[in-house]
């Protein structure tokens, strides 16, 4: 297919490192376009990057009119502001996650994608590994699935870091607890019903540092799950049923082009002789999800490249807020 013309806003570190590569190596893309606060930043990341144009300002890269779809990795208090910016030019976004800081807040972009295609960026979506775990649970490989259980973490107390800045929507939930949440739903299909949680918050930086929740999805299935930027770096994903259990050893920061193994555990002996292993193809689950985009823009992508569009980022964020609400009552909340 003729490749889709790219532009990214923001000099941002998982642009930089991880999407933007990963998009250069694809036939099905062009980045032709960044843009920064800054143009000393822009311009020195187009020089690293090899991208034809810089741009000083958020607003210059929207109206260039040769781009025809931007990536939108800007701090999360950023993300419906730029990204309607962006649908009122034309232009088709996908939005790094969370998509926004609340349901409410990601509301108006109903609207906006009834012009244009708006997706919320979970690369993990898009990784062999968890496209075969969902491929196990629905042949029944785990019998009925009852439980996820979801841990991870890593170490960053800076103050100056994005991360750790309220206003900005920075903390555990936001950064990395939607991809708990979402791992969930992916497994069972389903949205839950409701939440509770429990949050550490650091006194000084006032974001939640260490936050834990059960969600529950109805026929007693539940998520268990507990997120920290201010933990020994670690991930896991376990997904237990009522014959085995699948075990997910990276299962969010997979090795770009690496190949992943996922553990399918028959239960039984507790010594782990009972557990097989199963590589997958490598894969570079950044490239994978720029690829789906892009064939959404060019109007060729199937049901299972689609993604789940805003529809399916409102719903995550829902499950936030239900837990923000149990962090302030203390009880059960409803997600709705």
């Amino acid at each position: 297919m003729k490749r889709v013309v790219w532009g990214v806003l923001s000099t941002a570190r998982i642009g930089i490192e991880k999407v933007l590569p990963a998009m250069r190596a694809s036939p099905l893309i062009e980045v032709r376009a960044i843009a920064s606060r800054t143009p000393a930043a822009a311009e020195r990341a187009a020089r690293a990057l090899g991208i034809p144009r810089a741009y000083g300002s958020y607003e210059a890269l929207i109206a260039d009119p040769e781009i025809e779809a931007i990536y939108n990795p800007l701090p999360n208090h950023l993300h419906v502001p730029l990204t309607l910016q962006a649908a009122a030019a034309g232009k088709h976004v996908l939005c790094e996650k969370p998509i926004a800081l609340s349901a409410a807040e990601a509301e108006p972009l109903r609207a906006a994608a009834a012009r244009v295609h708006i997706e919320e960026a979970f690369m993990v979506r898009h990784h062999p590994q968890w496209q075969r775990v969902r491929e196990l649970v629905r042949a029944g490989r785990i019998g009925t699935p009852r439980a996820v259980q979801v841990f991870f973490s890593y170490f960053n107390d800076d103050a100056g870091n994005i991360r750790n800045q309220p206003a900005c929507g920075g903390g555990a939930l936001y950064d990395i607890g939607c991809y708990a949440i979402l791992a969930a739903r992916l497994v069972f299909d389903a949205e839950p019903v409701r939440a509770v949680s429990l949050v550490d918050r650091d006194a000084a930086l006032g974001t939640d540092r260490t936050t834990s929740a059960l969600l529950d999805f109805g026929g007693g299935r539940q998520l268990s799950f507990t997120v920290s930027t201010q933990a020994c770096p670690y991930q896991r994903v376990n997904v237990i049923g009522t014959e085995s259990r699948i075990e997910i050893a990276i299962p969010f920061n997979a090795p770009q082009g690496g190949a992943m193994r996922i553990a399918v555990d028959a239960g039984g002996a507790l010594d782990g002789s009972a557990i097989t292993t199963e590589t997958l193809a490598a894969a570079d689950q950044y490239q994978l999800m720029a690829e789906a985009f892009s064939r959404r823009v060019r109007g060729e992508a199937g049901e299972a490249a689609a993604g789940p569009g805003v529809d399916g980022a409102i719903a995550q964020m829902r499950v936030i807020d239900a837990l923000w609400r149990s962090e302030r009552s203390e009880r059960w909340e409803r997600v709705a």
